[in-house]
């Protein structure tokens, strides 16, 4: 890093500009916390948009009280653990971290405030004019009330543990992201005493009036009434302290620090260690309190100083707290309150059926898939097929994120029982999936494959495969390369790209790869891909300078940029040089984005979009003008010090023209977005561009586009995949 620095200054000093903007002044810098919030800000505009479906708003809904859990959990536990220990240690723009938790704190309570706002004012009672109806249960009818208090009873209640909280009986633990209700309770002789219940989470949240109206054996309901759990938990609490009086009940939600220190190198078993790191965070500081707008001073004085919670870190929200169960509505068979259903696609070049032989397509061509519009079933049936194979002798990958039921994990399992030699690293540390990873570990060691659990010090989170086959009297090797992760789940909901390929400089560059993670094999220089901790960063810089030396000399310099997230302060000061220098500076951000664009003599050349919609945008993509001569690199890891220093990432070219052709026209598509894309200004804001009625939604567009083709074919595999509801059509997950 010192050295690239020193480049960063060299380069400015050789222009000559002696008043030249000083690039470490944090004023041209945005904080990464408040971009953050920002980008949660934008998925609260889609459930506040009115044009979108009305179920897919209440899920946008659901996904932004998800994202602002995982928020504190990580982002905000990091800022109160460094206010406590009183470190000097200042953002990107200079802020500390008391001014950082300050500026979060205002931000998350508007974006509370808002969420609820156009919950009760908008999607509920639209979703009531459908025949969907979210009820106070003081407003039902007797009869209801019966058939829910029967419910509560036969169902409910036996999962029920009330906890007291008196000198006989500590304060009960409180779990993360857990529901409860904080109930008051007198004695008889006046006294009052206090009790915490948790609404029990492996039971419908949404409870349902008249079940037969909505159901019928073997489908989905359709429409009906419900009342949230606490509702009916509160209702009845008479049966869970009977002989008391019930004084108030008032329901409340924690969110815990989520990042565990795990001791590496002390470590003589990683995989215990993280299970054991896993059982920690069950007992982490508190970083978030909600509680009901209601609920009296005396009783969050009660649960502030038992959870230890400081007061400025207590949000009080109004009912539902939660909205993340707005996501069971999402259940409902209606699909005219959802985004159309749509079948990805299977590329031509695997012609009329995918079954046949992939290796001999991946002889003939490289294959560029996009999910979702593009079916994620070519990379399943590359290994799937590799399994079966007999002439295949290996396979080798890196698992980060691989989901339940893994198609992925079942076809290396096969290849273990049909002989091969299988080895896979199973990255344990992927926040939030480390107890998944732990039991995929486990059975696919016991199966007999080559276990790696992650490196000392580093996530591993390039995504790679790499078959090895036998193919007369020479040895051939197939690699896989994506943007996303092995999961056929999310590659129905995040835009990614997947390569496939048997080019041979990329297959001995996997091949080293692979052996500096299982072995004791020494770095050495890669012939073409770029791999983060150590080549990545010198890697793409080169290629972004060599922009700005080509810019210099006066001809047209361009980069287009796709990824998830910059914040990285070195990547920042060189796309300014390369603004100054006159480059045009296209950057497709999603979410963070800690530089400011359009200051003058500084950024004005950088214009930063931002697009959310239907799907995630996951993809990652680093495409130069090169005088012409265009280049383009997809891989795993965003403009971030953690993915360009502490993370294995790999980055990888696409050289056949024909792909980096298709490639550009997509990045082209998203800049000519103007129903879901925002266009950052330098204030740190984002204003949603404006376009007509016939104005280009980038995802809507590449979804028709990959339907239209399938219609042009006819036949094949688009047609056999969209017809009579296949099981491999099926399997492969249709709807997303």
């Amino acid at each position: 890093m010192a050295t690239i620095q020193r480049h960063l200054d060299a380069a400015a000093s050789a222009k000559g500009a002696r008043d030249a903007p000083d690039l470490d002044n944090p004023e041209l810098y945005i904080n990464r916390e408040l971009s953050l919030l920002e980008f949660q800000r934008r998925v609260l505009e889609e459930a506040q948009d009115a044009s979108n479906p009305l179920l897919e708003r209440a899920k946008f809904l659901a996904i932004l009280s998800s994202n602002l859990d995982e928020f504190f959990m990580v982002r905000a536990a990091i800022l109160l653990k460094q206010a406590a220990s009183g470190t000097q240690d200042v953002g990107i723009d200079g802020r500390t971290a008391c001014q950082q938790l300050e500026l979060i704190r205002r931000q998350v309570a508007g974006l509370a405030q808002s969420s609820h706002l156009v919950l009760r004012q908008e999607i509920l009672p639209a979703l009531e004019r459908e025949g969907i109806r979210i009820v106070d249960l003081a407003a039902v009818s007797e009869e209801d009330r019966a058939q829910l208090d029967a419910y509560f009873l036969n169902s409910v209640f036996p999962v029920l543990t009330p906890l007291a909280h008196d000198p006989a009986r500590p304060f009960p633990h409180i779990s993360n992201r857990s529901l409860n209700l904080a109930v008051t309770v007198g004695d008889k002789d006046g006294v009052e005493h206090f009790a915490r219940v948790k609404v029990p989470d492996t039971l419908a949240q949404l409870v349902a009036l008249d079940p037969p109206l909505r159901k019928s054996p073997g489908h989905a309901w359709r429409q009906g009434s419900f009342v949230w759990m606490e509702q009916l938990l509160a209702a009845n609490l008479g049966l869970l302290f009977p002989g008391m009086e019930i004084l108030g009940a008032w329901p409340f939600r924690l969110n815990r620090d989520a990042e565990v220190a795990i001791q590496e190198l002390e470590s003589d078993d990683l995989l215990e260690t993280v299970e054991e790191a896993m059982k920690q965070r069950r007992f982490t500081t508190a970083v978030r309190l909600q509680v009901d707008s209601e609920m009296p001073d005396n009783m969050v004085e009660i649960l502030t100083s038992n959870i230890e919670i400081h007061p400025d870190d207590v949000y009080r929200i109004e009912r539902p707290i939660g909205l993340g169960r707005l996501m069971e509505l999402y259940g409902a068979d209606r699909p005219d309150l959802k985004d159309p259903a749509f079948v990805p696609m299977i590329p031509s070049s695997f012609g009329p059926n995918i079954e046949e032989d992939i290796f001999a397509v991946l002889r003939r061509e490289d294959v560029l898939l996009h999910h979702p519009f593009e079916s994620f079933q070519p990379v399943i049936e590359f290994l799937r097929q590799a399994a079966h194979d007999p002439d295949v002798l290996a396979i080798k990958m890196t698992l980060y994120r691989v989901g339940r039921n893994s198609p992925i994990v079942a076809a290396l399992l096969e290849a273990i029982e049909n002989g091969k030699q299988v080895a896979a690293l199973v990255e344990l540390k992927a926040r939030f999936d480390e107890e998944s990873n732990i039991e995929w570990a486990r059975k696919l060691e016991t199966a007999g494959v080559h276990v790696v659990y992650g490196l000392v010090g580093l996530k591993v989170h390039s995504k790679i495969a790499m078959v090895v086959r036998r193919e007369g009297e020479a040895i051939r090797r197939y690699v896989h390369l994506g943007t996303g992760n092995y999961n056929p789940v999310t590659a129905r909901l995040y835009t990614d790209f997947g390569f496939l390929t048997s080019n041979e400089e990329i297959a001995d560059d996997a091949t080293h790869f692979f052996n500096e993670l299982t072995g004791y094999a020494q770095r050495r220089g890669a012939r073409k891909l770029m791999a983060a901790p150590l080549g990545l960063r010198p890697g793409l810089t080169a290629l972004i300078q060599r922009e700005i030396d080509i810019a210099e000399k006066g001809e047209p310099g361009h980069l287009l940029f796709k990824f998830n997230a910059l914040e990285d302060p070195l990547m920042i000061k060189l796309l300014y040089r390369a603004s100054q220098a006159g480059v045009k500076v296209d950057l497709l951000v999603r979410g963070i984005c800690s530089l400011r664009p359009g200051i003058p003599g500084v950024s004005e050349n950088i214009r930063v979009t931002s697009i959310v919609g239907r799907f995630l945008e996951h993809s990652r993509v680093y495409w130069f003008r090169n005088g012409g001569s265009e280049e383009v690199y997809l891989g795993s890891a965003d403009l971030m010090r953690r993915n360009l220093d502490h993370r294995v990432e790999i980055v990888f070219p696409v050289e056949d023209a024909r792909l980096v052709k298709r490639l550009k026209e997509v990045l082209e598509i998203y800049q000519k977005d103007e129903v879901k894309a925002r266009r950052l200004q330098s204030d740190g804001s984002y204003v949603r561009t404006s376009g007509g009625a016939d104005a280009l939604s980038a995802q809507l567009f590449l979804l028709t586009h990959q339907a239209a083709q399938v219609k042009r074919k006819g036949t094949g595999a688009g047609r056999r995949r969209g017809a009579n509801g296949s099981r491999r059509a099926a399997k492969d997950g249709g709807t997303p």
